[in-house]
């Protein structure tokens, strides 16, 4: 009895005739398995199949992307009959076995450099995108956010923002990272080894103008497609968090301006203004001067209207500039005013210069041109825009042109750190003659490819003397 109840339900079974049935079908199953498994691995369409899979993981492990990549250029500067070029990639295509050929292997190195390379751009790019994120998003994110604006439009319109963030970080990241590494490889004389083995300064230049080339072709696209792409979107979320909460566009102690209007804000408590002042101006140049004490932010109904300020006890003056004398004075318990979309350039409902991609304002200034219903500031503006296009992300090759000798001349002690410090200087500088030259472009009129390309071709020309310094030296 002991001994059935150890057996359990299963046991039980299987002893029954069913049950011996049903074992016997399963071993002859398992044996007939067995059997033609023992003759599939006999077959020669088996060792067949396995050579194949083998052969094409050995091809497989082997394979090398930057060798696919400089064999596929050299091909294509063959056909276009730059044979000289062709010849050039070629040699750093070739993955030659050090014991049959004597002598280094310069495609090896080439690849060293180049994940040297991308490897600190990389570590800088992230420091640069923290740098501008923080200073460009979250205090956009902070100040919508006091509005009670619901937090997943405030992760849209960080989202939105991030190619700004992108296309800005780049170039910077090229000159700091590149400065690194390099800095890195002069203090290690890593340099030095590969100058005592009869290598030139030119192997070295290649992966850096490479590499320059690459992330510039990246920068142009985030900078010329996504870049519109993201303002578009930014812009049409902003005009409808604004549509449903006016408030978020009346900064606490605040001026905002444009062409003929300006309006002065004090204090700001939700929909509550305090210290209200208005100034605009007719066609006929009569000012008018708008002033209250407390007024309250409401959403208008009507088509255009962005917000309606219900002003309290407020004074209205009008003066006229031929007669300087007199003015007009009047006073009302309530007063409405309607702000309309047209008068803020934040929702201004037009296409902007920075909207579009290098094509359509090529065509757009090709249109003004050939109209000639324009200003002068107005076509600065997108020629200003047009190049800036251009001039942002391509700087990242005259950043590499400059990094490779300023690395290898003051990199011989504590290259990194020295690579950081020049990296960030000449960042910060770069960075404030762009800003102060758009500044200039837009007030004066200056033909703008000439404030935006200035920075570039100095970097370039610096580059070029700091490098035939290095060479002869």
């Amino acid at each position: 009895m002991k001994e059935k109840k150890k057996r359990g339900i299963f046991g039980a079974f299987f002893e029954t005739r069913c049950g011996k049935k049903i074992a016997q079908f399963s071993r002859k199953i398992r044996a007939l398995y067995l059997y033609y498994k023992h003759v599939w691995k006999l077959s020669s369409f088996h060792a067949g199949i396995n050579s194949f899979f083998r052969a094409t993981y050995q091809e497989l492990s082997s394979f090398n992307l930057l060798n696919a990549i400089f064999a596929v250029i050299s091909k294509f500067f063959g056909v276009l009959g730059l044979k000289n070029i062709s010849r050039r990639l070629r040699f750093f295509v070739q993955e030659q076995d050090a014991s049959s050929l004597p002598g280094v292997n310069r495609f090896v190195l080439v690849r060293y450099l180049l994940k040297e390379l991308f490897l600190y751009f990389f570590i800088a790019f992230l420091f640069f995108f923290m740098v501008f994120f923080v200073n460009q998003i979250l205090l956009v994110a902070e100040k919508i956010l006091k509005q009670r604006v619901p937090v997943f439009d405030v992760v849209r319109l960080i989202t939105y923002s991030l190619p700004m963030v992108i296309a800005q970080s780049a170039p910077f990241a090229t000159l700091v990272g590149f400065l690194m590494c390099l800095g890195r490889l002069a203090t290690d004389n890593e340099i030095l080894i590969l100058r005592a083995s009869g290598q030139g300064y030119r192997l070295i230049l290649f992966p850096v103008l490479f590499l320059g080339i690459v992330i510039s072709i990246v920068s142009f696209f985030v900078n010329d497609y996504l870049l519109p792409l993201g303002t578009l979107k930014y812009n049409a979320l902003f005009r409808t968090i604004l549509t449903s909460n006016p408030a978020v566009e009346l900064e606490p102690n605040s001026v905002k301006r444009t062409s003929d209007k300006t309006l002065v804000i004090g204090q700001v408590d939700g929909d509550n203004v305090s210290d209200l002042i208005f100034f605009d101006s007719d066609s006929e140049g009569n000012i008018r001067v708008i002033v209250s004490r407390d007024s309250v932010v409401r959403q208008s109904s009507e088509s255009g209207v962005l917000m309606t300020l219900s002003m309290n006890d407020s004074s209205v003056i009008f003066f006229d500039p031929k007669e300087k004398q007199t003015f007009d004075f009047m006073g009302a318990e309530k007063l409405d005013l309607n702000v309309f979309e047209s008068s803020l350039g934040s929702v201004n409902r037009k296409t902007t210069p920075r909207e579009m991609t290098s094509y359509d304002l090529y065509k757009k200034i090709k249109s003004m041109e050939n109209d000639g219903n324009f200003t002068k500031k107005q076509m600065n503006q997108h020629k200003l825009e047009l190049n800036k296009k251009f001039s942002m992300p391509f700087g990242s090759i005259f950043f590499a042109i400059l990094a490779l000798p300023l690395a290898l001349i003051f990199g011989k002690h504590n290259g990194q750190t020295i690579g950081l410090i020049i990296g960030l200087f000449v960042s910060v500088a770069y960075w404030s003659v762009s800003i102060v030259g758009q500044i200039f472009s837009s007030r004066s009129g200056v033909h703008g490819e000439i404030t935006m390309w200035m920075p570039n071709l100095f970097v370039g020309f610096v580059g070029i003397l700091f490098y035939i310094k290095l060479v002869r030296k």
